[in-house]
């Protein structure tokens, strides 16, 4: 009973893992997108006029 024990919580530990890491770098593309979306507004600021 104590090895199927250790064997699921090993599995549920690799899974935590792989989900932390998928979240950094879902988190860090998402970031750098908003930086790139909003330096363009910026850019695009000199050219209207209101």
């Amino acid at each position: 009973m104590d090895e199927h024990t250790y064997k699921v919580l090993g599995g549920t530990g690799a899974l935590n893992i792989a989900f932390g890491v998928i979240s950094i770098i879902a988190g860090v593309a998402a970031g750098v997108l908003l930086i790139i979306s909003g330096a363009k507004l910026l850019g695009s600021r000199k050219k209207m006029i209101i």
